[in-house]
């Protein structure tokens, strides 16, 4: 079963008179349970194909389907109610809560989703468990190591049991120990669960664990192919 199709998708940009393609015509399914690095230079449009997958844009022409629903159309307010329940997130600069600590920050999408205390807890204490950070459940995220924090920021994204993590440059602000470690732990929990990843990325050192690589090149897709 698919849970992204992209359709000859296009992104422009217009700035004044100025206009930039950011995707041209994209084609591409990406099926329950991948593990898939969307991979390419600066500036040639994996961020924007991410941005489209995780409903945080709509495209300028084509169709972009999530476990089946067109959204290519959708208002701001109906793509925020499918993100919310679907889709999780995991950012470059982690984007966690700095007043709230690592539980609060994994809780609140549990929160914000209706979800009761005790199940809350439950989920929360869970997730931290899973990314080894049951110590760490009440330090804030400036007592914490970048790699500490991007864990916390991947038991957020599953937080809602999504059917799709999306992760943009996930260790481009790590070192390499702690970039091989959230790989790592990335690719357990979608052998484990099912999820589906997608992750954007330029660095060379995180291609080996994709078991796809799509290649963007001047906003298409140059390469694709899978692994075993």
């Amino acid at each position: 079963m698919s849970v992204i199709e992209l359709q000859d998708v296009s992104r422009i940009y217009k700035i004044g008179e100025v206009e930039t393609a950011a995707l041209r015509g994209v084609n591409l399914t990406i099926d329950e349970g991948e593990f898939t690095a969307v991979v390419g230079p600066s500036g040639s449009g994996k961020t924007t194909m991410l941005q489209l997958m995780g409903c945080l844009d709509r495209p300028t022409s084509g169709r972009v389907r999530i476990s089946g629903q067109d959204v290519s159309q959708l208002n701001a307010n109906k793509r925020a109610d499918l993100r919310k329940g679907t889709i999780g997130f995991v950012f470059q600069f982690f984007a966690l809560i700095p007043g709230l600590t690592a539980y609060e920050n994994v809780e609140l999408p549990l929160l914000l989703s209706g979800a009761k205390k005790a199940e809350r807890r439950e989920r929360a204490n869970d997730l931290l468990e899973e990314v080894g950070l049951t110590e760490r459940a009440r330090h804030r995220p400036d007592q914490m190591s970048g790699g500490e924090q991007q864990r916390v920021a991947i038991a957020r994204a599953l937080a809602i049991d999504p059917v799709l993590v999306l992760a943009d440059e996930p260790t481009a602000n790590l070192d390499t120990e702690n970039g091989r470690q959230i790989m790592e732990l990335m690719q357990r929990l979608n052998e484990e669960t099912g999820t589906t990843f997608v992750f954007a990325t330029h660095d060379p050192r995180v291609f080996p664990y994709a078991r796809r690589v799509v290649e963007v090149r001047d906003g298409q897709v140059s390469h694709n192919s899978k692994h075993a």
